[in-house]
Formats: C-alpha cells, sequence, structure tokens
C-alpha cells in the first residue's frame, strides 16, 4: 500500500510540474503568470488585513 500512495502522489506532483511550466503561444509559463500576478494578490491581502484589523467587513474583494 505504502508503494501505490507513493506512486499516486509522485505522479500527482509530476502532473503539476508539467501543467505548470508548459508554455503558451506567447511563449510563457503558467508559472511566470503566477509570479507576475503574486504582488497584485498581496496588496489586496494587505488589504484585506488592515479592513480587518480595523474591524470592518472587507468590501469588494
Amino acid at each position: 500500500m505504502g508503494l501505490f500512495k507513493t506512486l499516486v502522489i509522485s505522479a500527482a506532483v509530476y502532473g503539476t510540474y508539467k501543467f505548470l511550466t508548459e508554455q503558451d503561444e506567447f511563449g510563457r509559463t503558467k508559472l511566470e503568470a503566477l509570479k507576475d500576478q503574486a504582488p497584485e494578490w498581496l496588496d489586496k491581502v494587505k488589504g484585506i488585513k488592515d479592513d480587518l484589523k480595523e474591524e470592518q467587513a472587507p468590501e469588494g474583494y
């Protein structure tokens, strides 16, 4: 059972790696797109955190 579990987890990791590093028609990978969007997401999260510290409900997130 341990070998089967290891094979399934390895296949899932390999599939995820292949999906994230697959290039689109412009030569960019999904991983690069995630890296580019990360700063925007961090700014949104910081805004939500500030709203929660002020005990307000987050709006428009």
